[in-house]
């Protein structure tokens, strides 16, 4: 019983002595594309064949067009800096939209803008980031094409 008591005790010691977490809310940040496409990661995992658009930026003749699509990526924010976290999952959404390109035989993806919990950022030189305490969120829509 004594053991019990000790143990009890020193439980609520132990619970009592931790810090407390609050609730951040979930904050909207905003990244440059071009410092995410000329990130380490960017180079090693998109292709130099599948070119990409933001909303906005010039893109010259594409025919082949198809309807709008949609890649939303997360990330572990743990161990990294809020950009870096946001690039990660910007560059992740490129990737599905690159496989995208390569399902439909195309090369060109176009009008990528960001919509992240249905709230719409269009931007020819930036993408939005939904940042939680532990998570990176983007969400982009785009269309892809053959140029």
């Amino acid at each position: 019983m004594r053991f019990l008591v000790v143990f009890a005790v020193v439980s609520m010691l132990a619970i009592s002595g931790l810090p407390k977490q609050g609730h951040a809310e979930d904050a909207w940040e905003y990244f440059s594309v071009q410092d995410a496409l000329n990130s380490p990661l960017a180079q090693e995992k998109l292709e130099s064949g599948i070119k990409f658009y933001m909303k906005g930026q010039p893109h010259g003749k594409v025919s082949n067009i198809t309807k709008e699509y949609s890649a939303n990526k997360r990330t572990r924010k743990f161990g990294r800096s809020t950009e870096e976290a946001c690039q990660v999952a910007f560059i992740s959404a490129l990737m599905a939209f690159q496989d995208r390109a390569h399902k439909e035989n195309c090369d060109t993806v176009i009008d990528l803008y960001s919509v992240t919990k249905d709230r719409e950022f269009e931007s020819a030189d930036q993408f939005s980031c939904l940042v939680g305490g532990m998570v990176a969120n983007v969400a982009l829509r785009g269309k892809v094409g053959k140029r």
